[in-house]
């Protein structure tokens, strides 16, 4: 089997401070020289289009009703839906994803509806299983716990034979946790087909790449533990659709000649906050953020398609309505439901409800009862 150094995919050294990354597209969209596309129908690359178009309006939408108190703290997913959307696409319907709180995303293009997933963000219980695409588990809160998930899931499916791999999201700052490198160590140990998307951002909220590791990249971390690491440009959506899609075919592959696991890191940038409870102003500056605007991969996207003939601008512009009536539906649709029981915050915690739970559980309800639909309201 071919390894991804060996296709048309080409590496090249412009970003500032990464260097090495897979690319298809330019900076400003158009095909690099001697790159090739992946082998997607036009139908396909719209339909990637209008989803990373989506996913940032979605986002535009969640931060402005987060200031408005209409949502709980939310994690800002502009300039990463590339790494969201296009890893998605890559996968099969059989295979397993695990998400963070940042890839909302995921499961739009895993074929979740969005007022299910905007009530998940308004306190309901977000939408897991499988809704037609990839089977998506419940999202991880604390760093890095879903890659041992992630790991058992792709060992469980080799033993079971099934054509199938464990796709899990992580961020720069899981890296510097001990459950990445369990994670990892037992993938290379066993040969899961396993695929480890790290969206190396930038920052883990504050702290730079540069305070989490002395490495000097992420992706050389799978040295360590026997497989093949990839840098990838996370701001170009074919890019890594390529590598992801790559990565898949060698972890089903019993032939391949290096272990199945991968690393990917997507070296990518997001444009907000790391969530809507931070100030990115403190710790970034703003030619920075530029920098990487001029990288944004829904513009590069929609310039590929229309340079390509795929696109034309009465196209674009039909898409962005059809975009902005979904979220406004999607948002009229969410309010509408009653809001979620607070109850429902001590379901599926044990199996037993322990005593002190219990106690809790009570002290709400006569909080509630005292206060009534005000509280519910907070």
């Amino acid at each position: 089997m071919s390894t991804i150094r060996d296709t048309d995919l080409i590496r090249t050294n412009d970003y500032a401070e990464d260097s090495g990354e897979v690319r298809v597209l330019d900076p400003d969209g158009s095909l690099l020289p001697g790159a090739t596309e992946p082998d997607l129908s036009d139908e396909a690359l719209v339909t990637m289009y209008e989803a990373m178009k989506t996913a940032r309006r979605f986002d535009e939408r969640a931060v402005s009703w987060q200031r408005q108190g209409r949502l709980a703290t939310y994690a800002p997913m502009s300039g990463q839906e590339a790494g969201q959307v296009a890893s998605t696409l890559a996968l099969a319907d059989e295979d397993w994803v695990f998400p963070t709180y940042r890839e909302h995303a995921v499961r739009l293009v895993a074929g979740f509806d969005l007022p299910d997933i905007l009530r998940g963000l308004m306190g309901a219980e977000l939408p897991v299983g499988s809704a037609g695409g990839p089977t998506v588990a419940p999202e991880a809160i604390p760093i890095a716990t879903q890659l041992p998930h992630a790991t058992g899931a792709a060992m469980a499916a080799r033993h079971r034979g099934d054509e199938s791999v464990a796709l899990t999201h992580f961020g720069d700052g899981a890296t510097s946790e001990g459950d990445f490198h369990e994670a990892l160590n037992v993938a290379g140990v066993f040969d899961a087909p396993a695929v480890y998307l790290c969206h190396n951002n930038q920052w883990a909220i504050s702290v730079p790449r540069a305070r989490q590791t002395a490495s000097a990249t992420l992706a050389q971390k799978a040295d360590a533990y026997g497989f093949e690491g990839i840098r990838v440009d996370g701001m170009d959506p074919l890019a890594v659709y390529s590598v992801v899609r790559y990565a898949r075919e060698k972890a089903l592959d019993p032939d391949a000649e290096d272990l199945r696991p991968t690393l990917i890191e997507s070296v990518e940038y997001r444009y907000g906050a790391h969530t809507t409870a931070d100030d990115p102003d403190v710790y970034r500056d703003s030619e920075e953020v530029e920098y990487w605007r001029d990288r944004d991969p829904v513009d590069r996207l929609e310039t590929f398609l229309v340079e390509t003939g795929r696109l034309d601008e009465s196209a674009v512009e039909s898409i962005d309505s059809r975009v902005d009536d979904r979220v406004a539906e999607a948002i009229e649709a969410a309010e509408a439901e009653a809001a979620p029981d607070p109850d429902d915050l001590f379901e599926d915690v044990y199996d037993e409800m322990p005593d002190g739970l219990d106690r809790q559980r009570e002290q709400l309800r006569r909080l509630r009862e005292r206060h009534g639909d005000a509280l519910s309201r907070e």
